[in-house]
C-alpha cells in the first residue's frame, strides 16, 4: 500500500454544531488535519491569504459573503472545495466556481466518505495499491478518456462526448447517450465529477445535460426552459439555472439582475 499525504482542511461554518459534527465525522480520515475553523467567509479569505490549506469544507449561506462568492475571490492554487449546505438548489453554481463535491446537510458518514476519496484523487493523494493502477507509469489521477457508468449488470465505459443527458428517476439515474441508455447506480453528483469539460451543465438539481447536444432552449411559464437534445427528448431547466445559462451564452433578459 502507498502512504497518503496528510491534507490539512479549514472548516467554514457559522453554525458551531455543524463545525462539530464535521470534526467528528473527520475523525476517522487519518490524512486529513483540520488547522483552521472559521465562521465567515471574510475569515476564510484572511485565514487562507495567511496559511493556505489542501481542503475547505465550505457552507454557503454565512454571515455577509457567501461560501461561492468566496470562492470566486480565492487566488490560485485554490484549496478542494467540498460544499456543505442544507440548500440543494446552489448545486450548478457550486460546480461551475470548481467544487470537487456538494453535501446535503445533515452530511451522513458514506457520503463524506465519497466526497474525500474525490478529493484524494484530486490531489494525487488516494491512498489506494498503486500496483493495481495505471499502466504505462501514468498517473492514476490523470483524466481517462472514458466514463465509468455503474449499473446493477456491471460497469460500462463509454465516451464523454457521447453522453447526451443524466436525469435522476427515482433512486437511479439514466444516463442518455448516442449509443443507449444506461441506468445508474451513481449519484448524479458522483457522475457529474467523473465528466469531463464545461459543457456538461448542472441545469437541474435532477438533471445534467450536454450543451453540445442542446438543439434548442423552449422558455417555459416558470422562469426555465425545456432543453430539446439531439435524441429528440427534452430535459427541465430551472429558472436559476436558465439565468446562468443565459448569462454563459452571452443572452440577458431584463429579470436576470432580480
Amino acid at each position: 500500500m502507498t502512504a497518503s499525504r496528510m491534507l490539512t482542511a479549514l472548516i467554514a461554518d457559522d453554525e458551531e454544531l455543524a463545525r462539530r459534527r464535521m470534526k467528528r465525522l473527520l475523525e476517522d480520515a487519518d490524512d486529513i488535519e483540520i488547522v483552521r475553523e472559521c465562521t465567515t467567509a471574510v475569515e476564510v479569505l484572511q485565514a487562507l491569504a495567511n496559511e493556505p490549506v489542501d481542503l475547505l469544507f465550505l457552507d454557503i449561506h454565512m454571515p455577509g459573503m457567501s461560501g461561492i462568492e468566496a470562492l470566486r475571490l480565492l487566488p490560485e492554487p485554490r484549496p478542494y472545495v467540498i460544499f456543505c449546505t442544507a440548500h440543494a438548489e446552489h448545486a450548478l453554481s457550486a460546480f461551475d466556481v470548481g467544487a470537487v463535491d456538494y453535501l446535503l446537510k445533515p452530511i451522513e458518514s458514506e457520503r463524506l466518505d465519497k466526497a474525500l476519496a474525490r478529493a484524494r484523487q484530486a490531489a494525487g493523494a488516494d491512498p489506494h495499491d498503486s500496483s493495481a493502477g495505471a499502466v504505462n507509469g501514468a498517473p492514476e489521477s490523470a483524466p481517462f478518456e472514458r466514463l465509468p457508468i455503474a449499473t446493477k449488470t456491471g460497469i460500462f465505459l463509454v465516451s464523454p462526448e457521447d453522453v447526451v443527458s443524466a436525469v435522476l428517476e427515482g433512486e437511479l439515474v439514466r444516463v442518455r447517450t448516442s449509443k443507449g441508455d444506461f441506468l445508474s447506480d451513481d449519484s448524479l453528483q458522483a457522475l457529474g465529477g467523473k465528466l469531463p469539460g464545461s459543457h456538461f451543465y448542472r441545469v437541474h438539481r435532477r438533471a445534467i445535460v450536454n450543451l453540445k447536444h442542446v438543439v434548442r432552449l423552449e422558455p417555459l411559464d416558470t422562469g426555465g426552459y425545456v432543453a430539446h437534445t439531439s435524441l429528440g427528448d427534452g430535459v427541465e431547466v430551472s429558472r436559476q439555472a436558465a439565468r446562468l445559462l443565459r448569462r454563459r451564452l452571452g443572452l440577458r433578459r431584463s429579470d436576470d439582475d432580480r
